[in-house]
């Protein structure tokens, strides 16, 4: 028989509300809101005082596996994960091989049941000849474009193949917008660049405008769905915005375009140093505004560990990228604690958007039927990041040093238990996400009633 988990007196994040009540997980399902009285459970938790959620989906990380596993593997990025409040991650293809095949795809799914604490799943990515394989894809969220540099054969910068992408994939699409072109001309006419702050001269607003308005119109004439990744300026959001009529575009922020900007460089240098390159204060509101007008819909991480020794190496051999996955819904619920935001929009930003953009079953809410994926978070916590309790392979954070007051303490995957009050199971082993990709994504299943959606 199943086992039973009874969470109590929680005050519970549902679709169209937010309340105190009792949650009944049956084995690895939420069987019954507001259970009746008396019902029994192998487990019980009291959580009064504390809030509970759905688990986190990050729609967007590096976990380095297979290839680049001395800066994360599968395990270490998914521990990360349960102890941040994240419960499903889907990750992308530009690991050592790339993930170009349908064959790659399916190799990632078999190590991830293998190592992975969550759940998880892997895009497939394009390169300037795999549409066939792109057209054979299944079990994958979408399919992801690098329109700017990046690994092996993964930049697709040619009008030719870009349209026939667009043309004939019928997966959701998503992209890195950085005209490339535009990233070579700034870099030449700055000899490359030699110190820090030149990286966000090179990979400069117009890079990141040109690329997004170009990836929105193949979208558009297409008719193929498209998820902007990691807006970096103000400058994309009017493009966002007048195409959100379509019901095709979606769009996400991360944290570091949030909260960090280029007068960040001095204090903490190449370890901000990302790409798209991070911007100026000036960009940091104008993205927090978009996301609290729901412009952007999703926050997802862009976690993409490098180790302290070669994050310390002089630009440009340093390499861009940053761990996050174990900070980002803390970043977020201290938003909530400065009353930036509700916790209801972060549910929604962090969970239930991002199911629905990438057609995810059965997760991102709280609800009857759904898989219990659920995280119990304290509003009231108070903990300073710190780089010797990271649990991420890098060993470091960004944010080492900063007090944020709103914790996960306990996490759910399937209804097992992976992380409570510090402590990890590595034992317990996540699912592969499922997607229905006939629901239509974000607009289709878009909801006008209030709540979360």
């Amino acid at each position: 028989m199943s086992s039973k988990t009874l969470i109590r007196n929680a005050t519970v994040v549902l679709p169209e509300t937010t309340e105190r009540t009792d949650v009944l997980i049956e084995g690895r399902t939420i069987a019954a809101i507001d259970p009746a009285p008396g019902t029994r459970a192998d487990h019980t938790v009291d959580a009064g005082g504390l809030h509970l959620m759905p688990g986190v989906i990050d729609d967007q990380v590096h976990f380095r596996d297979p290839g680049l596993t001395h800066k994360e593997d599968l395990h270490t990025g998914s521990l990360a994960c349960a102890k941040g409040g994240v419960t499903t991650y889907l990750e992308m293809p530009n690991t050592q091989p790339n993930t170009v095949t349908v064959e790659a795809l399916h190799a990632k799914l078999e190590l991830a049941a293998s190592k992975s604490v969550v759940n998880y799943g892997f895009y497939i990515g394009a390169t300037p000849d795999n549409v066939e394989e792109l057209k054979k894809a299944r079990r994958t969220p979408g399919i992801k474009i690098f329109i700017g540099s990046s690994t092996g054969n993964l930049l697709v910068d040619e009008q030719e193949a870009l349209e026939r992408i667009f043309a004939e994939a019928s997966l959701p699409i998503t992209a890195h917008c950085e005209d490339e072109a535009t990233v070579r001309a700034n870099a030449e006419r700055l000899g490359g660049g030699r110190r820090i702050e030149d990286h966000s001269k090179i990979r400069d607003h117009e890079a990141a405008r040109i690329a997004t308005a170009r990836a929105i119109d193949l979208a558009l004439r297409h008719h193929a769905r498209f998820h902007v990744l990691h807006v970096s300026t103000a400058d994309e959001i009017p493009l966002i915005a007048s195409a959100a009529g379509s019901g095709l575009i979606t769009a996400e922020v991360c944290p570091h375009h949030l909260f960090f900007s280029i007068d960040d460089y001095p204090r903490l240098g190449s370890k901000v140093q990302m790409n798209p390159s991070i911007k100026t204060a000036a960009d940091n509101r104008a993205l927090w505004q978009a996301l609290l007008d729901g412009t952007i819909q999703v926050v997802a991480t862009d976690h993409a560990p490098h180790t302290l020794e070669e994050k310390e190496r002089p630009y440009p051999q340093s390499p861009s990228g940053l761990p996050a996955v174990e900070n980002s819904l803390a970043l977020m619920l201290n938003q909530v604690h400065l009353g930036l935001c509700t916790l209801e929009q972060v549910v929604s930003w962090m969970c239930d958007a991002p199911a629905r953009v990438w057609d995810v079953v059965g997760k991102g809410r709280i609800e009857e039927g759904f898989d219990a994926d659920l995280v119990l978070v304290d509003l009231h916590k108070e903990h300073t990041v710190l780089d010797a309790e990271q649990i991420t392979r890098c060993g470091w954070s960004p944010w080492h040093g900063t007090t944020l007051t709103g914790w996960p303490v306990r996490t759910w995957v399937m209804g097992r238990e992976v992380f409570r009050d510090g402590k990890l199971d590595p034992s317990i082993r996540g699912t592969e996400a499922v997607y229905d990709h006939g629901r239509g994504g974000y607009w289709a299943g878009r909801k006008d009633s209030g709540g979360i959606s």
